[in-house]
């Protein structure tokens, strides 16, 4: 990086005070290190998840069923069997049977004819369409699902492409970001979790190493982006508190459905610390915009306004940070409204009491969920204005004012006299 990235400040802007960036780097640099050696002492080994014997998981697998890929050649329907009086009738299309080339594995080649799934939801074929089968141990096969590849990695070119397309290499450094949050949550947070790890201990890690490694790789290092980092880490701290007493005033242990069920009883999962831990890396997702958001804001304003002080920046930057608030919370709203649909829609069919349904495990676990991210996000605003304000008044000696690229009037006279 340049200097302008190191130091933090906009073209046309004094740098900040060398005072400024030893106290960053005094709660950053031991911030780091503190992940760095949680990251290595939590890290995965390699071994079997607690309450599961590595024996038992090596016959599992050994029972489990191959996928292998197909493509549907042919499609024989037949007349759907007659349902009870109250049953759901089934669809047409998926009554009968369709043949099957093996595309991989060791029947390659081969054409098997197999029954067309049914019952409700059942999926619908045609001809052509890439199939996953199911090939068990005897050899015998079951049609499963699509294959849903090709469409998958034509979104995410497309994906790509138009990220590269509009953030230049700002969008690629972007891209990587991405590629180390989920890199992060597939090789460390999952694996901890399933090794027996304490959950909530291993989010606040994982999302530490996320927010570290993701928000300087996307946005340089500059004081700026430190600013967004420790708004972040100390709004994600108060997340944190906060979902611990709400779960507990609300007495919700994390077991809402049959997932979270299996888990707690068949891999001896502490479901309320997975449920805690689920909050912080969720918050995660949006603190670091609403941060960064601020932190730019800031920034830009101290060197748009250079006579601006502490005050005046706090407040304009805040008046920003509210606007931005207002509208993430009706984001974070229907984003849980839009995940939970189904299950509305039963509550609705049941014609339960408004009262009954909010307080049944699983509505109330989203709304303490969104109550608890909503309040972290409205304190990373003031958190992260403060802190950018700070430091953006904060000037090296000599240098309060920019230098303009124009000449003055008063130079301009002497120049024609």
């Amino acid at each position: 990086m340049g200097a302008d990235h190191f130091h933090g400040h906009s073209h046309g802007s004094a740098p900040p005070s060398r005072g400024a960036v030893l106290a960053s780097l005094a709660v950053l640099v031991p911030l780091a290190v503190a992940t760095l050696a949680c990251l290595v002492w939590l890290w995965p080994s390699g071994q079997a998840g607690q309450g599961t014997p590595a024996g038992q998981s090596a016959g599992r697998e050994e029972r489990a069923a191959e996928r292998v890929e197909g493509t549907i050649s042919s499609i024989t329907l037949r007349r759907c069997p007659t349902v009870q009086e109250g049953m759901p009738v089934p669809d047409p299309a998926t009554c009968g049977n369709a043949t099957v080339t093996v595309g991989s594995g060791p029947d390659t080649g081969r054409n098997v004819t197999l029954r067309l799934p049914g019952g409700p939801g059942a999926q619908r074929f045609a001809v052509g369409d890439d199939v996953l089968l199911l090939r068990a141990g005897d050899g015998a096969y079951q049609l499963s699902d699509h294959d849903r590849s090709t469409p998958l990695w034509l979104l995410g070119g497309a994906f790509a492409l138009a990220v590269i397309a509009f953030g230049r290499w700002r969008g690629v450094t972007a891209l990587v970001g991405l590629a180390v949050t989920f890199g992060l949550l597939l090789t460390f947070v999952i694996p901890a979790v399933l090794a027996g790890e304490p959950p909530m201990l291993v989010a606040v890690v994982g999302s530490a190493a996320i927010m570290l490694a993701v928000l300087y790789l996307t946005h340089g290092f500059s004081l700026t982006t430190s600013m967004a980092v420790l708004g972040t880490l100390a709004s994600l701290a108060l997340t944190g508190l906060l979902s611990y007493g709400a779960l507990g005033l609300a007495r919700l242990n994390g077991v809402t459905d049959d997932s979270a069920l299996t888990l707690g009883m068949s891999l001896s999962i502490d479901t309320r610390g997975l449920l805690l831990a689920s909050v912080i890396i969720g918050a995660l997702g949006v603190l670091d915009d609403v941060t960064v958001t601020q932190a730019v804001t800031v920034n830009e304003l101290a060197a748009a306004n250079p006579s601006y002080g502490f005050a005046r920046l706090y407040r304009a930057a805040g008046r920003i940070g509210r606007a931005h608030i207002a509208s993430v919370i009706n984001t974070i709203i229907l984003a849980y409204a839009g995940a939970s649909l189904p299950l509305l829609l039963l509550f609705s069919i049941g014609s339960q009491p408004l009262g009954e349904v909010l307080t049944t495990p699983v509505v109330a676990q989203e709304i303490v969920r969104s109550v608890v991210g909503t309040l972290g996000l409205i304190a990373a605003v003031p958190i992260t204005t403060a802190l950018s304000a700070l430091v953006a008044t904060r000037r090296s000696p000599g240098e309060g004012q920019p230098t303009s690229a124009l000449p003055s009037t008063r130079s301009l006279r002497r120049a024609r006299s």
